[in-house]
């Protein structure tokens, strides 16, 4: 393994005097007029980097967001890549939307009963994750192929460019690759492949600084990019692949080279909505980040938020209640609109969101919110029982036209299902539906089918001013988290005129049942007698499990900021 010291961090622009408190975040801080070229923001420099140099070569929003994705295959294996799949949406400068789906799908073989044994139980859940049953039909390359082609601008090959450059010249660990690598290891280390990648012969994780070099993964760029993507879905690639995945699946119905060769990138329905006369948009099902977000938003709009302050537990009481009912509607309506019929317009109606936004009680908590009846709710299927996602990243580009896209990637876990082909993670998604395929009797919304898309969390989102101009992209990484840290940026930029490392950076809490995690170390824990006093008496105090990502504009231009919760992590030296 080679080791080395010697890449340092890409530079990164940053904005000065951003209102409404100065911030150290990467911008491009001169007017926009005169020399904007666009801007990014993603969880990694070296992924941000990659973005920028596209739009510097007179490239896209379109064209940087798939380099994007592209480098962080090469630094950010553990949380997305070209082995999973994403969800993409494009807004520009006059209001106009369009989304596209490049979530996996189960192979055409999958049934119902896909994670039980011959008994009829439930197989152990690492069982399911670390083999073929939790991987779905890659999506994040046809998902890019069907962008680039409606709106790219540079030739396809030229967006590998950056990835290549990493994978063949290799890439330094930092410490939050190392954290996975350590966290992870059942999954990073599943496969020979990853082994020799990233673990010495002690069976411990390369140090910090080491460099990563994956000729293998260098390979399938180079062949995807001078090939165009057929060469992942077709041919020889698409057989070796369907059949290492068969190979691991202990059941009939494995994945197939058909299953590859059929796989569709969709365009779905943009789902908008309006808070406080700011336009959002985002993400349709499969999602069911798009409709929590509109929800969450929608249910608060009667309260004056910014009247009772950013650090009151009564504004966050709020918050944490719009939460609760708004995830009691996703249980039990969201899934793959191609296989049910999900009553989206019904469910971020606002008169309907005004019944449900009734039901929070300033003073109290709910004792045990229950799905309302939206317009449209056919049949109500059961709520499943889905293992919670975790690797994921986001990323947003603004281009010199101000066309927005914002990019939810993900591979579910760290480290996806553990198997590696061609250099790159697989992607262990199956899991995202529900485990049993029915709940006494009433088949589950999120169960198993053949060519059916899991339901997801992600929320790639994006918002106008009232005057209709481009405002912010904004998403998010962590799961079922993923709404509400999308809802609570949003709030901070709109409610508290916060900047967007400001808003990123507010304390998270979240409501996961009758409990409630509160970020530990903030001012929200010194409030946990207020919350308990509200009713929230089963607190989790702990770190956050988030990692959101923003572009905001203020008047000297585009701020870009990630999580600072990642700061210390993304450097190379311990």
């Amino acid at each position: 393994m080679i080791r080395s010291f010697s890449v340092s961090l890409l530079s990164v622009a940053l904005l000065a005097a951003c209102s409404p408190a100065a911030s150290n975040v990467a911008s491009a801080p001169l007017p926009q007029e005169q020399t904007f070229i666009g801007s990014v923001s993603a969880a990694d420099p070296r992924a941000e980097e990659a973005g920028m140099k596209m739009l510097r070569a007179g490239g896209s929003a379109t064209d940087a967001a798939i380099a994007v994705m592209l480098a962080l295959t090469v630094v950010e294996p553990q949380s997305s890549g070209i082995g999973g799949g994403g969800f993409y949406v494009r807004g520009t400068a006059d209001g106009a939307v369009k989304t596209i789906d490049g979530r996996e799908t189960a192979p055409d073989g999958a049934v119902p009963e896909w994670f039980l044994d011959e008994s009829g139980e439930l197989l152990d859940y690492s069982q399911s994750v670390l083999s073929g049953l939790s991987i779905g039909v890659p999506g994040n390359v046809a998902l890019a192929a069907k962008a680039h082609a409606e709106h790219g601008r540079l030739p396809w090959a030229q967006l590998f460019e950056p990835a290549i450059r990493l994978t063949r010249d290799g890439f330094e660990m930092n410490v939050r690759l190392h954290e996975s690598l350590k966290t992870r290891s059942e999954r990073a280390g599943h496969s020979d492949f990853g082994k020799a990648l990233y673990f010495g012969e002690s069976g411990e994780p390369l140090p910090v600084g080491t460099l990563i070099v994956n000729p293998a993964l260098a390979e399938t760029f180079e062949q995807i990019a001078t090939q165009g993507p057929d060469a992942f879905y077709q041919g020889a690639f698409a057989e070796l692949l369907a059949s290492h995945v068969a190979a691991a699946t202990p059941r009939k119905g494995a994945m197939t080279a058909s299953d590859l060769d059929g796989y569709v990138a969709k365009q779905r329905e943009a789902v908008c909505g309006m808070y406080r006369a700011y336009r959002v948009c985002g993400m349709g099902p499969p999602s069911s980040g798009g409709v929590a977000v509109q929800q969450i938003l929608g249910q608060l709009e009667r309260f004056d938020l910014n009247a009772l302050g950013l650090e009151n537990p009564a504004t966050w009481h709020l918050f944490l209640e719009s939460q609760r009912i708004a995830y009691a509607d996703r249980e039990l309506y969201l899934a793959d609109s191609d296989f049910i019929d999900v009553p989206v317009k019904g469910l971020i109606d606002p008169a309907y969101l005004a019944r449900r936004s009734a039901l929070i009680d300033p003073a109290s908590r709910i004792a045990d919110p229950q799905p309302g009846t939206p317009e449209g709710a056919r049949t109500a299927l059961a709520d499943g029982n889905e293992a919670p996602e975790s690797g994921t990243t986001h990323f947003s580009v603004v281009g010199q036209d101000g066309t927005m896209i914002s990019y939810t990637s993900t591979i579910e876990g760290a480290f996806g299902s553990g198997l590696m082909f061609g250099g790159f993670h697989l992607n262990n998604e199956l899991t995202d539906f529900s485990r049993s395929p029915e709940i006494d009797g009433i088949p589950v919304a999120n169960r198993v089918e053949g060519g059916k898309r899991p339901r997801s969390s992600m929320a790639p989102t994006m918002v106008w001013d009232p005057q209709g101009r481009p405002f912010m992209v904004v998403g998010a990484a962590g799961g079922p988290t993923i709404p509400v840290q999308t809802a609570r940026s949003i709030i901070g930029a709109i409610d508290f005129g916060l900047s967007a490392e400001q808003a990123l950076g507010m304390p998270f809490l979240m409501a996961f049942g009758d409990r409630v995690l509160i970020e530990e170390g903030t001012w929200l824990e010194e409030q946990a007698e207020e919350f308990k006093a509200l009713g929230h008496e089963q607190l989790i105090i702990r770190a956050a499990p988030v990692k959101a990502g923003a572009l905001l504009r203020h008047e000297a231009g585009w701020e870009s900021a990630r999580d600072p919760r990642l700061e210390g992590k993304l450097g190379y030296l311990p």
